[in-house]
């Protein structure tokens, strides 16, 4: 194989990479690539399909590259230097989006382990966004105090719905445990609640972790278990 040869394999694998039809003579001439006369590129383009390099599927159709052709480009032509700035753009892309959806798994599983642990509402700010998990509103639903008053459920319902996102975008909080109780609460829909909350970090950006429930909730406990659920969302 020639060099003028050697240079057609690779147009025509580089045309049918990206459009996967097969290449004629005349999309070669077109291409500007080759100052040479139509007739003389089909002799070429016959010549390496008699080498093995190029096939014709139809006989009115252009060539393709056969496995040998493939082979020689990647041997001869192959520049990834050239296809590096696509490849790293789509990558750090894909990556981000990765990582989103992993953070967002681990916050949600993170939550459902809370909400298994305490007879409460478990929740957690994602990083990156803004929004909220949140699980185990049946948990506080069955205790006595909403029982007995269905406005206050549904005042429950309205806060983890509508609010709890934007509150906890104001809190000033930390790693330490803070306790929001009765009057003294941030969410004024539900001061006959408690609220626990701390902090925790993912990729330099932080969430919050919390338990919502009743005021007569068992502290001790939350307060262990909202613990281990922070130190394990901190250590991911």
């Amino acid at each position: 194989m020639n060099e003028r040869q050697s240079k057609l394999l690779k147009a025509i694998i580089d045309q049918f990479i990206g459009t996967a039809l097969p290449v004629g003579s005349h999309h070669i001439i077109e291409s500007g690539m080759f100052d040479v006369s139509c007739a003389t590129v089909r002799n070429e383009m016959r010549f390496l399909g008699e080498e093995g390099y190029l096939e014709q599927p139809h006989v009115s159709a252009g060539r393709i590259p056969t496995a040998q052709g493939y082979r020689v480009y990647v041997q001869q032509h192959l520049q990834p230097s050239k296809a590096e700035r696509a490849v790293r753009k789509r990558f750090e892309a894909l990556r981000e989006q990765y990582f989103q959806r992993k953070d967002q798994e681990r916050v949600y599983d993170a939550v459902a382990l809370l909400a298994h642990m305490s007879p409460n509402v478990a929740f957690a700010t994602v990083p990156h966004k803004h929004r909220v998990y949140y699980l185990g509103l049946a948990n506080v639903l069955r205790q006595p105090e909403f029982q007995a008053n269905p406005a206050f459920a549904s005042s429950v319902v309205e806060v983890l719905e509508d609010h709890l996102a934007n509150v906890m975008t104001t809190l000033e909080v930390d790693d330490k445990i803070r306790y929001y109780i009765g009057e003294e609460h941030v969410l004024p829909q539900v001061q006959s609640c408690s609220l626990m909350v701390t902090a925790y970090g993912m990729w330099g950006q932080h969430g919050v972790v919390g338990i919502l429930g009743p005021m007569r909730m068992d502290y001790g406990y939350n307060t262990v278990a909202l613990d281990l659920v922070a130190a394990m969302l901190r250590s991911s």
